[in-house]
């Protein structure tokens, strides 16, 4: 069945499992990942979803196509399977347009309006944003923003403020540590709102230049037109307030500024490093306002969204990495998105410029002095909860008395790399490993080692299970 031929009762069971998932995932992920899907075909059993990009295809495919595949059974037991493809929105694949890639395309078929000049036109003005802020940097999109657990609320948030007409809350502050996707937020609010609405204006800055800004209007006694061009904005994003604390006249400037704005119905977008009621030096009345609209916090990464981060920038640079690089960095590499996306950069520049395949030993030796600043010594725990973590059991398996291969390989491992990583005897180890005798360490450290020799994809896993635990190759 083509997509043309396609009925009606397959498209309701396809929206039955859409609103289904979106219960189950929330709004933003959903929005993310499943809006762009489609239905490509069916063909004996096989349902045949479309997606634009070949990262979209695999995230699904590892996140949600086990999800896709019960819900639609349960629909229709004649679905079997569900097979996420790559086709273009106008290609064979009938996929969903983008809303940027629809505006791009209404904009290109457009007539163009008839121009008559017999003369060079004046100079344009810079706008009110370009006078006022920093450019926006155009990579940072919403589309571009990968979403995971820990920033899908500040995500969610930041589109809806992005798309509403009038402010849904005032101010939007995002807060979290440096690296976690602060300023990308803000860049794509920025971008999607004047996208949205021509006519308004909007200006991104970062507090420090706020500051400046407002000192040189006192210096040329010029404060009257900063407080006009300011307070004219249809939406103000000021990054890093936490850099005047302590400043009592921009603070003051910045209250009044709050002000003005939320009365007149003006959106108004923040971030910091810290909540606000957790940033020494800033006044109480400042601090209550901040607090007033929504606070939207961005966790730590996890291991999952650093794989998705990854993934995508590696699309973007059109580059295949590896598998058990990806999975290598995801792991190694855990402080921020910044680092991680600069590391990946690194390999892949050495990559093209030394003409070197991307491999685990020229990531290595790359990133030298990263993975040796984030190095420490490994403990037994760490490596068994890693290890546990690689082979999806878990932690407590290390300790018990099951012998299914599923858990007992996993075990031996875990007590291989504790003899190589750390310096506990092999009584140690095996009290660490549910109280076990020293022989039943020695017999898995020598059949790890055997395998090693003669299973290419075993010596692989234990290889870089050794490297995101900070071990030396072996050989």
């Amino acid at each position: 069945m083509s997509n043309a031929t396609i009925s009606a009762a397959t498209h309701g069971e396809w929206a039955q499992v859409c609103s289904h998932m979106r219960d189950e995932i929330g709004d933003a992920a959903f929005d993310s990942w499943f809006k762009p899907m489609s239905i490509h075909s069916i063909e004996s059993g096989t349902a045949n979803i479309s997606v634009p990009t070949r990262f979209m295809r695999d995230w699904i495919a590892n996140n949600y196509l086990d999800q896709i595949k019960a819900l639609w059974s349960s629909f229709n037991t004649q679905i079997t399977h569900v097979e996420i493809i790559v086709a273009n929105a106008r290609g064979a694949g009938g996929g969903i347009l983008s809303q940027a890639a629809q505006q791009a395309e209404k904009l290109q078929q457009a007539p163009a309006a008839p121009t008559v000049q017999t003369q060079a036109p004046p100079a344009a003005q810079p706008s009110l944003a370009d006078q006022l802020g920093a450019p926006l940097d155009k990579r940072f999109t919403f589309e571009h923003f990968v979403v995971g657990k820990p920033n899908e609320f500040a995500y969610a948030a930041s589109k809806r403020v992005s798309e509403a007409e009038t402010p849904p809350f005032n101010p939007l502050f995002l807060y979290g540590g440096s690296g976690l996707g602060k300023t990308h937020l803000m860049h794509a609010i920025a971008q999607q709102y004047v996208a949205t609405y021509p006519g308004r204006t909007a200006v991104f800055l970062t507090a420090e230049k706020f500051m400046y800004r407002f000192i040189r209007a006192l210096r040329e006694q010029k404060t009257v037109d900063f407080k006009e061009q300011f307070r004219s904005v249809d939406m103000l994003l000021i990054d890093d307030v936490q850099f005047i604390a302590g400043k009592d006249s921009t603070q003051e400037e910045l209250f009044h500024t709050f002000n003005s704005l939320v009365d007149q119905g003006r959106q108004i977008v923040l971030s910091a490093d810290k909540s606000p009621s957790d940033i020494e030096g800033l006044e109480e009345r400042l601090k209550s306002r901040l607090n007033h609209g929504l606070v939207a916090d961005l966790h730590a990464t996890t291991y999952e969204l650093r794989l998705g981060i990854l993934l995508s920038k590696a699309e973007q640079l059109n580059v295949e990495l590896p598998g058990k690089v990806t999975e290598f960095l995801a792991h190694k590499i855990a402080s921020n998105v910044r680092e991680l996306e600069g590391a990946l950069n690194r390999v892949v520049a050495h990559s093209q410029l030394v003409g070197r395949d991307i491999t685990l030993e020229s990531c290595q030796e790359v990133l030298h002095d990263l993975l040796r600043a984030n190095d420490r010594r490994v403990t037994i725990e760490e490596i068994q909860k890693k290890v546990a973590e690689h082979f999806n059991i878990r932690v407590s398996d290390m300790h018990s008395a099951r012998r299914a291969r599923s858990v007992a390989r996993p075990r031996q491992i875990a007590m291989f790399l504790s003899k190589q990583l750390t310096t506990r005897s092999l009584p140690e180890i095996g009290r660490k490993f549910g109280g076990r005798d020293h022989t039943t360490v020695m017999h898995a450290v020598k059949k790890v080692d055997e395998l090693c020799l003669s299973d290419q994809d075993f010596a692989e896993d234990v290889e870089l299970l050794r490297r995101m635990l900070g071990g030396a190759s072996q050989g």
